[in-house]
């Protein structure tokens, strides 16, 4: 099979996602990290419509790719001009991109009474854009927008405006299935009837949740191009998601298009582009997810252990994930011999595992969540197994909250700690009575340990267990921490919300400070644990 060229829009298809926006700046960072990964053609926006596009484009100029052409990405000459004095196309031209993506109209409902055009001018407008940018010694790439949609209501208009592509020399005609509405099979005998004399790539959206579907089986027609963006972001339900179709390609249907070294990058590609989106990372994400490769059921962990494959299609490490065992109610012994082994605590002093399981589920009835925190758990095994060595004791907290009808509310906390039998005692302001618990715990343990310095609180939840008892019901707290390398996530219960964040919070720092000093910190297993916590 002929190698397959991934072209990615993130830069510009992908921003028309809600909430998706990228500054010039950020937008050649993303460019780099996808150079380095290995895309073929990096689509770096509308330098005709936009400010921001234009300023991006002359930031590239000053960088060099290795592995990627750059695309400047535009639409076809305006209706009764020439393509020489159209500022769209002068636009793509002063990109000074070697490629570019010209997209035209391919659904007569869209020329007739969108555009309001005649269905003659509208292939003269294809054929002529086309013609120019290849006179001006660019490679050009024709997204047929609407094709799947203009060829179902008229199939020959829609061949009509790729042959005038093709008669302007086109290089790639790209099917666009821009509404998302296409099925797979309708796809597949569409493809199968144009029998294309020009290489042509495919285009989805994920309006019906066919969209990666959709591009592997244009691969499997034929397709030697597949456009999408990095985690499917794009408008509406956002467009096909290269994060999950690289894989597929590289792993189950022998396409070459990464090399096995730049697949395993795909999950730190795939977590860099949503923090520079400042977008939570989809947990249940295909092959890059936290959850992709977790398991919680007691029968499944107990079956990988022997047997990887009975219950993962690939192995996790192919594309820079990892495998991760929950502990829960649903655990059995298996999960937490796993899980043990993994954080590096040793459960051969005599205490049986099916104590610990049982322990767990009695927790979890109470309200607890231990797959959510993992933190908590390994101080749970600790104590359980008599392991445990705390770096400081609560003696008391006191936290007062004020409010009066000028100002807002302003939070005051009162610690006493003891760390080796030596007493502290502080007090500290705060956003909010966790805040402030926070604070006041981060300067009495500052004197004691200044690697604290480098941890940082990054989420808070709190969820109601039972909401039956009202405001007298349990409440479960979860906290995320982050140092400069791992996350962690610790949590509480209690039907008092402040003494559920002090458990929260208590064992995170305690967690830290245990990883911090404990030796088997360079045991691989400890390692392998605080990579997939750090998700």
């Amino acid at each position: 099979m002929e190698p397959i060229l991934l072209y990615d829009t993130t830069l510009r298809d992908g921003t028309q996602g809600e909430n998706i926006n990228f500054t010039s700046e950020e937008k050649v960072k993303i460019t780099q990290r996808l150079d380095d990964f290995g895309i073929h053609y990096i689509e770096g926006g509308w330098p005709g419509s936009n400010p921001r596009d234009k300023k991006f484009f002359e930031l590239a100029k000053q960088i060099k790719l290795k592995n990627a052409r750059l695309t400047a990405f535009g639409s076809t000459r305006r209706p009764g001009i020439l393509s020489s004095e159209d500022p769209n196309l002068a636009a793509l031209l002063e990109s000074e991109t070697p490629a570019v993506a010209l997209f035209g109209k391919t659904w007569d409902l869209h020329v007739e009474k969108v555009m309001e055009n005649t269905l003659e001018e509208n292939l003269a407008m294809i054929r002529d854009s086309v013609a120019y940018m290849k006179e001006n010694g660019r490679e050009v790439i024709y997204d047929a927008e609407h094709f799947f949609d203009g060829y179902k209501e008229n199939r020959d208009y829609a061949v009509r405006t790729l042959l005038a592509a093709m008669e302007g020399g086109v290089d790639i005609v790209v099917l666009c299935d821009t509404n998302g509405g296409t099925l797979p099979f309708e796809l597949e005998a569409i493809i199968q009837e144009l029998d294309l004399p020009v290489k042509f790539g495919i285009h989805t959206h994920n309006d019906s949740g066919m969209a990666v579907a959709n591009s592997v089986t244009a691969v499997n027609a034929g397709a030697v191009m597949v456009q999408g963006t990095i985690n499917g972001y794009g408008e509406r339900c956002g467009n096909a998601d290269l994060i999950t179709i690289i894989p597929i390609l590289c792993t189950k249907m022998d396409c070459p298009c990464v090399s096995e070294e730049h697949l395993k990058k795909l999950r730190k590609l795939s977590r860099f582009v949503s923090e520079t989106a400042n977008m939570i990372p989809v947990n249940s994400r295909p092959f890059v997810g936290r959850s992709a490769f977790a398991h919680k059921g007691g029968i499944h962990v107990s079956a990988i252990i022997k047997e990887s494959r009975a219950y993962e299609h690939i192995a996790p490490e192919r594309v820079g994930n990892s495998r991760r065992v929950l502990v829960s109610d649903l655990s059995g012994k298996s999960n937490v011999e796993y899980k043990a082994k993994e954080m590096g605590v040793d459960l051969g002093n005599g205490f049986d595992s099916r104590k610990i399981v049982e322990k767990i589920k009695l927790l979890e009835a109470e309200g607890y969540q231990f797959d959510a925190a993992d933190g908590s758990f390994k101080i749970m095994l600790e104590k359980l197994t008599k392991q445990f060595k705390p770096f400081f004791d609560l003696e008391s907290f006191r936290v007062t909250i004020e409010k009066d009808k000028n100002q807002s509310c302003s939070s005051h906390a009162t610690i006493k700690i003891s760390v080796g039998g030596k007493q502290e005692i502080t007090a500290a302001e705060g956003d909010g009575p966790v805040s402030a618990l926070d604070n006041a715990l981060r300067k009495a343990l500052g004197n004691f340990f200044p690697q604290i310095d480098g941890m940082h609180l990054v989420d808070f939840k709190v969820r109601v267990i039972d909401g039956r008892d009202g405001t007298a019901a349990k409440v479960r707290v979860l906290i995320e921490t982050r140092d400069q390398d791992h996350i962690w996530s610790t949590i509480g219960v209690s039907e008092d919300i402040i003494e559920a964040s002090w458990q929260a919070l208590a064992d995170s720092f305690q967690y830290k400070l245990g990883f911090q000093s404990d030796p088997s910190n360079g045991n691989p297993l400890t390692k392998m644990f605080m990579q997939s916590s750090a998700c």
